[in-house]
């Protein structure tokens, strides 16, 4: 299955977590998922930690290094995934998680998460853990 992180659970499960659910490290550890983080989520990391926010201390360089170096695929933002946030209705108002929903369900890809917000997309390929 192919299965796009949410930033969190990518952050979670970079520094081993206690906080990553254990749901989503088993479907992390499954070798025949393929992992993809989203450029978004890098641009949230440095967009928030240049604002002071402790849970996203990581300086993104070499964090998208480590991910690509473990094997996640690298997802770029594309024109499409603006067209399908676009097409969503206003249930979340985080930017960085309604683009990683448009992602999704451009891609056919499963976004991975434990953001009560972003399950309330039950129309999109989310799954909670």
């Amino acid at each position: 299955m192919k299965l796009l992180l949410d930033t969190h659970l990518l952050v979670w499960a970079a520094a081993d977590d206690p906080a990553l659910p254990g749901e989503a490290r088993t479907a992390i550890e499954d070798t025949e998922n393929t992992l993809y983080f989203s450029v978004a989520s890098l641009w949230e990391i440095v967009i928030k930690s240049a604002l002071g926010r402790d849970d996203f201390q990581v300086d993104a360089r070499v964090f998208r290094r480590n991910l690509l170096d473990a094997g996640y695929e690298e997802l770029s933002i594309e024109a499409q995934h603006a067209f399908e946030v676009a097409a969503l209705p206003p249930l979340h108002k985080d930017p960085f998680d309604r683009l990683l929903v448009g992602q999704a369900m451009s891609e056919g890809i499963v976004l991975l998460t434990h953001d009560e917000q972003i399950k309330r997309y039950d129309f999109a390929p989310v799954r909670y853990v």
